[in-house]
């Protein structure tokens, strides 16, 4: 499965969309014409007076009242569609608070609770995201879960609390691929499309049963023998209309909701390669009473967001937006004869006695690290040049493996627990990133220090001073995995709260004058996803559709790179020409020459917008040319991430090749 063929597919996904709700739209406005016309001839007399009624009777057509009805169906579906898509507007955690989430404090002690935000933390640093929020739905003792945003920037994790209950770390970690499958290859934006369409075609029905009171009652105080019989023709008709477009709506969410919930299942299983945790989540769903079946009044609209079937198990399904129980598992697990096991409570472990498990991570990576040494372990023992398989880096974007998530589960391991515990939470997430910033001049510090006493809060302030020398120890490979872990925490940020903390942080940044890389890809990698959430940046849209409309940009980005792995100018232009000749064969590169930051951050924000076919090409040029040696180093690996990152290109850590035995 190829990130971006997928990141394509979306959007022709949502190209089609457009096109069957703009059909519906048109079958509606035909079928409520010829409602009001049967309606209104109704109310024509013998008199032969020039009235609507009258032309009606003598002939179907009428133009004005064909516009008037047209202008008036269409703007009551697009301000409906329109609302409910504003209401959505901030992503994810509106879908989460809607089926009555509650977000999981950070620093929770809770087992069950720990275990479902360490496995979230594992996969979004192993796939190349920020963390997302993660919400458990108390309420709902089914095993389900859902993803929900526009991106991976905005997106939300929900868990039912039957799913904390009954499924051990192999089964939610399954469940979480399938879902982080959904983050990464565009899924979530359609679905939310989804439902504010939906609301606009279903509006229809809802006017309709307003209509049908209201001539209920004034046919009751009326007089006329026919008082009101119209309005209860147009409000009948109207209901039947309504649930016309939503029946054709629902097969369209069934349509494009089961294949993508197939294909995240087999992207759950080559995430993880563990197929009997997912398998096994499911066969707990077949085996629980209450199944999957989420009992929140807005489970209807939003059905199609979630891991299993919202309405198993329950009469006339007809429109289930996921393929049968026993068809998943048996693509999974051939050899399943749809006997479902038992489903007892799983006893999830606290820290104090989940220690084995960081042990059994360890031997099962142990061979990745030569020598054992780990990064990020005691005391911080950098990882050198790594060798380079460029297929292998461009292949694992949207789709990292079981050595990225053990890989990510190590850095998190060994990164100091006090420093972990900030993270997770709002002063301590800001202290976090601002102790990272620190110059390790120690009149520089002292200069950033005084500024910063002056600015920030001075809880954080004095978080930043506990945690600078712990931060010091740290090993390269582990700084970025960091910043991303302090997301969650600082998306609880107020709007002024935010702004205050930005603010500071360009200030540590420019404070020398200069802006070295680390923190420019501090800078990338989290103020600009969190410009997006606040609303500061709005995301990218697509521009560019062709190379050859990026190539100066292209060019910029790759130059800069080329000087950053290598030492002479030689490798350097070797390198870049590698880089240009995989992005354009055609094309005569000019020799590099050294960008700034500034320029090179303008060059990436314009490769932003290029369409997903472009930006795998902009992927590979980038990757070839950090290969050109054969090798990549921790800065390299550093400044690829961030490019990959900006052009909306999760990738995941690049993770050392176990020796081989050859």
């Amino acid at each position: 499965m190829d990130f971006f063929e997928q990141q394509d597919a979306a959007r022709r996904r949502t190209g089609w969309l457009v096109f069957f709700f703009a059909l519906a739209v048109v079958s509606i406005v035909a079928a409520i014409y010829l409602l009001f016309a049967v309606a209104l001839s109704m109310t024509g007399d013998e008199s032969g007076e020039d009235t609507l009624g009258n032309a009606l009777s003598a002939s179907p057509w009428n133009l004005e009242l064909f516009v008037w009805v047209g202008l008036g169906t269409i703007a009551v579906i697009s301000l409906s569609s329109l609302y409910k898509i504003s209401q959505l507007a901030s992503g994810g955690e509106t879908v989460a608070l809607m089926l009555g989430g509650r977000l999981i404090d950070p620093q929770t002690s809770e087992p069950a609770e720990r275990r479902l935000l360490n496995v979230v933390e594992e996969m979004a640093l192993a796939s190349g995201t920020s963390v997302p929020p993660v919400y458990v739905l108390d309420n709902e003792a089914s095993i389900n879960a859902f993803a929900a945003g526009h991106d991976p920037d905005d997106a939300v994790i929900g868990v039912s609390r039957g799913s904390l209950t009954y499924l051990n770390r192999d089964e939610l970690q399954g469940v979480m691929a399938h879902e982080f499958s959904h983050i990464l290859n565009g899924d979530m934006r359609l679905n939310l499309r989804l439902i504010g369409i939906l609301h606009g075609i279903l509006i229809i029905a809802i006017i309709g049963w307003y209509v049908m009171r209201s001539a209920a009652y004034s046919s009751g105080r009326s007089r006329k023998k026919d008082g009101g019989a119209w309005l209860l023709v147009v409000g009948l008709g109207l209901v039947v209309i309504g649930f016309i477009g939503v029946f054709f709506g629902k097969l369209i969410k069934s349509a494009v909701s089961r294949q993508r919930e197939y294909l995240a299942d087999a992207s759950a299983v080559q995430f993880t390669r563990l197929p009997d945790g997912i398998a096994g989540a499911l066969k707990k769903i077949g085996g629980l009473s209450r199944g999957s079946r989420i009992e929140d009044a807005h489970a209807e609209e939003v059905s199609h967001l979630f891991f299993g079937d919202a309405f198993a198990g329950m009469a006339l399904n007809f429109f289930s937006t996921h393929p049968p129980l026993v068809e998943r598992i048996q693509r999974i697990d051939p050899s399943f004869q749809g006997k479902f096991p038992k489903v007892r409570p799983v006893e999830a472990k606290r820290p104090a006695k989940a220690a084995p498990e960081a042990k059994q991570k360890r031997r099962q990576l142990g061979d990745v690290f030569p020598g054992g040494v780990f990064p990020g372990g005691k005391g911080g023992a950098p990882m050198g040049p790594l060798p380079l398989d460029p297929s292998g880096v461009l292949g694992r974007i949207g789709i990292p493996g079981l050595d990225q998530i053990l890989y990510a589960s190590l850095l998190i391991d060994q990164m100091p627990r006090p420093v972990v515990e900030a993270a997770h939470e709002p002063y301590g997430a800001r202290a976090v990133v601002y102790a990272l910033l620190l110059d390790r001049l120690d009149e520089m510090r002292q200069r950033q220090l005084a500024s910063l006493k002056q600015r920030a809060e001075s809880l954080s302030y004095q978080e930043t001073l506990r945690l600078a020398p712990l931060i010091d120890q740290l090993a390269a490979e582990g700084r970025l995995p960091l910043v991303e872990l302090t997301a969650p925490a600082l998306k609880k940020l107020s709007p002024r709260q935010y702004a205050t903390f930005r603010d500071n942080v360009e200030a540590l940044v420019q404070a020398d004058g200069k802006i070295e890389l680390f923190e420019y890809a501090i800078h990338t990698v989290l103020l600009r996803h969190l410009d997006v959430y606040f609303g500061h940046r709005k995301p990218a849209a697509v521009r560019h559709r062709t190379v050859s409309a990026v190539l100066g940009p292209a060019a910029t980005v790759l130059a800069t790179l080329a000087q950053v792995g290598h030492d002479t100018e030689a490798q350097a232009e070797r390198a870049f020409e590698a880089g240009m000749a995989q992005l354009a064969p055609e094309t005569r590169p000019s020799p590099t020459k050294s960008a700034t930051l500034q320029e090179f951050d303008a060059a990436l924000s314009e490769l932003a917008q290029a369409a997903p076919k472009v930006k795998k090409r902009i992927v590979a040029a980038c990757v070839a040319c950090i290969a050109a040696d054969k090798k990549v180093t921790p800065r390299e690996s550093e400044l690829l991430r961030v490019v990959a990152g900006t052009l909306g290109c999760p990738l995941p850590p690049m993770v050392p090749a176990a020796p081989s035995n050859a």
